[in-house]
């Protein structure tokens, strides 16, 4: 089986040649694109499995191109590289419609392990989680809700099935970062206020009733009242 294709778009030589190296010696295939008016038609000619935005070398530009590209039809796993990580920076990658993003400067094993974390072969699961109107499908990595169909991204998806695995019970703020983050998450839980705000604002689109709970002090809970 071969392995899958990730686009690297970055303008700065000598990081696109050592993150491409890496890369190529975990076994992915990588193009190289250094100007991102090119990304959208490399895209379509390849159709990666991953593309991976400098977004410190880009700044705007590099979100507009990450939402322009999920926009597309095709399906694709978007990781940002970015040099801070603030609540703000956790949101902006959110709105961009990136999955995750890694912190530079660059760090091989990390940054590896990010990404074979989401390019890993899928392996043998349930095939849907349900609480109340609310399904989770796990081949497809999608939401439903009465019908209508939720995209998520990777770590949205991760959360709410970390949520809906727990249903009814009190979940703290460190059980989420130890199960969802792993060791990604440098003991801050900002970021869980900001991937649960993303989650409530698909889940509850047309009015309909919360569903993930906060608990003051505490965590979050999956329930209906």
């Amino acid at each position: 089986m071969s392995q899958p294709s990730v686009l690297l778009i970055e303008s700065d030589q000598h990081l696109a040649q050592q993150v491409s190296l890496d890369l190529t010696q975990s076994g992915y295939h990588v193009t190289v694109v250094s100007h991102g008016e090119q990304a959208p038609s490399k895209f379509e000619e390849l159709q990666p499995s991953l593309v991976v935005i400098d977004q410190a070398q880009f700044g705007d530009k590099g979100l507009t191109l990450s939402r322009q590209l999920r926009g597309n039809n095709h399906p694709v796993l978007i990781l940002l590289l970015m040099s801070r990580d603030t609540v703000g920076d956790r949101a902006a990658c959110l709105e961009a419609g990136a999955d995750d993003y890694t912190l530079l400067p660059y760090q091989t094993d990390s940054f590896l392990q990010l990404v074979h974390l989401y390019l890993q072969p899928a392996t043998s699961t349930p095939e849907q989680l349900q609480f109340s109107d609310l399904a989770l499908d796990l081949s497809h990595r999608c939401a439903y809700r009465n019908g209508r169909k939720i995209e998520l991204t990777v770590k949205e998806f991760e959360l709410l099935k970390y949520l809906m695995s727990h249903p009814r019970q009190v979940l703290t703020r460190e059980e989420i970062l130890d199960n969802v983050w792993e060791d990604n998450h440098g003991g801050e839980s900002n970021v869980i206020e900001v991937y649960v705000r993303y989650l409530r604002i698909k889940i509850e689109q047309g009015g309909q009733k919360r569903l993930i709970q906060t608990v003051r002090g505490v965590g979050y809970v999956l329930r209906e009242s």
